[in-house]
């Protein structure tokens, strides 16, 4: 984005003034403009018509009375690219392409977005095969269908690629504030990242919701994520498309590349980012953010008139590493004094129907639960049904105690109903102006609290140690495999601890492994060998000269067997390695969009009977390789299990750092790099087994 299209799209968001060119979509933008209330001059152009939406109608661009802030277009393929050409021509600002059958469409669809491009110049240009943006908070709807949706002067700024998940959006029955809501569509000149980059900026956005079919630029990505998350503003994310067919209907949608469920999750964590898994999940967890805010931790206190909520919270709270302190002495004493003989005193806190809807009675008791400290207070409350308001005074009874008590302590607040649809729109309206979140389902309540929680803690680390950028990707190469001796001889020379080592002919193994001491490993050097075991190019344990010159006959003919084109006659002869604390798989490869990614897994034959590995971009700071580390199950190996010795983690920091710098110095030109197994000691780490490819 050039700064003239950034200055235009400045326009767009906020605009003066609204041209619309088209027929029946045209009429539907004037009727929403009208709905919610933009009162600044509208301009039709369409030359069959006299008036649009009570409007009158301007037979062309060039008639308009001067160049348009905003303009939603919506007419066939080659009337929108000459339209564009006209718009940028007389200097409008930014334009909504509702018009579909570009690159989505495939190859010739995607010679018309280039034309479409060529055509936009400077304009801030949304779609096409977009819905569009609506502002909420100046009240425009550049929006082609019938739109929902409320703002008390602040709220998220949804942004997807889906158009009617954003109509859809817009419908909800939530009670989540908004303050804008963006259709991308193919992202042809703006991309998510744009609007990011500029909706963060604007004071009444508290938060970022974002559903994500693909990115076309992960840098630009984190340069915008990095923005928002300095500015607060909480960037809460649903990535769909993640798998095989996912994946090919996301292409065919909007042209945009999918990528890997462990890549993004990497992404995410990488940036602060709180991924979701469902629209509603979205909502949930903007709406927390924007209303109650990040808490400080992930101390809870609730309340409930139920015995069953009261459980119910303290399940899903555990589930989700959230912590219900358990009342203090004097909390104790104070809630014993305060509440009736039947209750029981407890965090989560059933308060019990005797007392229920008596403000006298049950804001002492709230006082007196949320004095001890917590982060965050939840009440548990079903209000009736719309028509069934007879004892809804004494819902808002408690209600208001419980508003009344958070507020004296500072602390964020959620109303949370048990089941979604039992919280009322007249009730989430009047929490959201309270400064309380309505939040739907106690499950969807505790998650939305974990992730703000989590957001928090995450925000403090990045800010103390924030990794340099990720790596620009580079120009495709074909992957040439090293053998396992030149590959080793690299890592070796980068720092990273390998075996003792000897390379020779076969006749000269014998003697290189009594040289070097046995018992020794020898293993066939081929660059056409990536996995050795398989291929019977390994013996491990050889304690004789007569036991390696065996092995390597039989090695000969293992490999013929298995693939004559790779048998050599070069062999590497390693001393054992002495049994290590715990066994690592460390890979990094290249990907085209994300750069390079370090994958931490158990290692040797665990790999795949665990599954147990995480993702991490490059580069890092060792914190976040610690962090990384401490999420793999195998993790508590390393401090020492069953009266086990720990091993040195800050030597497998060390390695991991040195890795990691190894494949980011270009002069190495790495495509991927396996270790499998990386032996951990008590005081050392030791390469055992390596796969590298370079371009």
């Amino acid at each position: 984005m050039t700064p003239k299209q950034r200055a235009n799209l400045e326009r767009l968001l906020k605009p003066r003034h609204v041209a619309v060119i088209g027929g029946r979509d045209a009429e539907t933008v004037a009727a929403e403009c009208e709905r919610i209330g933009f009162s600044g001059p509208f301009w039709p152009v369409n030359p069959k018509r006299s008036h649009i939406g009570g409007h009158p109608c301007f037979a062309s661009i060039e008639a308009l009375p001067e160049a348009p802030d905003a303009v939603f277009l919506a007419v066939p393929k080659e009337a929108a690219i000459e339209a564009l050409q006209k718009l940028n021509a007389i200097g409008a600002g930014g334009v909504v392409c509702y018009t579909a059958g570009f690159g989505e469409t495939g190859s010739e669809g995607a010679d018309d977005e280039a034309r479409l491009v060529a055509a936009a110049g400077d304009l801030a240009l949304v779609g096409p095969n977009c819905y569009g943006v609506i502002n909420y908070v100046d009240k425009v709807a550049l929006w082609p269908f019938t739109h929902g949706g409320s703002c008390p002067g602040y709220g998220a700024a949804i942004i997807t690629q889906s158009g009617m998940l954003s109509s859809d959006f817009t419908m909800s029955q939530r009670g989540a504030p908004f303050a804008f809501m963006v259709s991308a569509g193919n992202q042809t000149l703006l991309r998510l990242e744009d609007f990011v980059d500029a909706l963060a900026e604007r004071p009444e956005v508290r938060a970022i919701g974002l559903h994500i079919e693909g990115l076309k630029d992960v840098q630009a990505f984190e340069r915008a994520a990095l923005k928002s998350l300095s500015l607060g503003k909480p960037i809460v994310a649903l990535k769909t498309g993640t798998s095989k067919l996912g994946s090919s209907l996301t292409v065919s949608h909007t042209g945009s590349l999918s990528g890997t469920e462990e890549l993004y999750d990497a992404l995410f964590d990488r940036l602060g980012i709180i991924r979701v898994s469902s629209p509603a999940q979205l909502l949930e967890t903007t709406k927390f953010l924007c209303v109650a805010g990040v808490p400080r931790g992930r101390r809870l206190a609730g309340l409930t008139c139920s015995g069953g909520g009261a459980t119910m919270l303290a399940d899903y709270a555990e589930r989700l590493d959230l912590t219900f302190t358990p009342p203090d002495a004097t909390t104790s004493a104070n809630l014993r004094s305060l509440l009736p003989q039947t209750a029981t005193v407890s965090n989560p806190l059933d308060y019990t129907t005797p007392i229920w809807g008596i403000p006298e009675k049950t804001r002492p008791v709230f006082d007196a639960l949320l004095a001890q400290g917590h982060d965050v207070a939840v009440i548990v409350q079903d209000y009736p049904a719309p028509g069934l308001d007879e004892s809804k005074q004494w819902y808002r009874n408690d209600t208001l105690s419980f508003i009344a008590a958070t507020r004296t302590q500072g602390l964020p607040a959620a109303v949370c109903s048990t089941m979604p649809e039992n919280l009322d729109a007249e009730t989430r309206n009047f929490l959201v102006a309270e400064g309380v979140a309505p939040m739907q389902g106690i499950e969807e309540c505790m998650a939305a609290i974990a992730a703000a929680a989590w957001h928090g803690a995450r925000r403090a680390e990045i800010a103390v140690a924030r990794p340099d950028p990720l790596l620009a990707p580079r120009p495709e190469g074909t992957p040439q495999l090293l053998d396992e001796a030149s590959a080793k001889q690299r890592l070796a020379a980068s720092g990273i601890a390998v075996p003792g080592s000897r390379v020779g002919s076969g006749a000269d193994a014998p003697s290189l492994a009594q040289a070097l001491g046995f018992p020794v490993a020898l293993k066939m050097v081929s660059a056409k060998l990536p996995h050795k075991t398989e291929a019977g190019a390994v013996r491990l344990g050889l304690s004789s000269k007569e036991a390696v010159a065996e092995a390597v006959q039989r090695m000969k003919a293992d490999v013929v067997a298995f693939n004559a084109n790779a048998v050599t006659n070069l062999f590497l002869v390693e001393g054992m390695v002495a049994a290590p604390v715990a066994e690592l798989m460390v890979s990094i490869r290249r990907d085209p969009q994300f750069g390079l990614a370090m994958t931490l897994a158990a290692g040797g034959v665990l790999v795949e009977l665990l599954a147990d590995a995480t993702t991490i971009l490059l580069p890092a700071t060792r914190a976040d390789l610690a962090r990384a580390l401490s999420r793999l199950k195998i993790s508590r190996l390393l401090d020492g299990y069953r009266g086990k010795p720990a091993a040195s983690r800050a030597a497998l920091l060390d390695t991991l750092e040195r890795l990691a710098a190894f494949a980011g110095d270009a002069a190495n030109d790495v495509a991927e790099i396996e270790i499998n197994p990386l032996f951990v000691g008590v005081r050392e780490t030791c390469a055992v087994d390596v796969l590298m490819q370079i371009r």
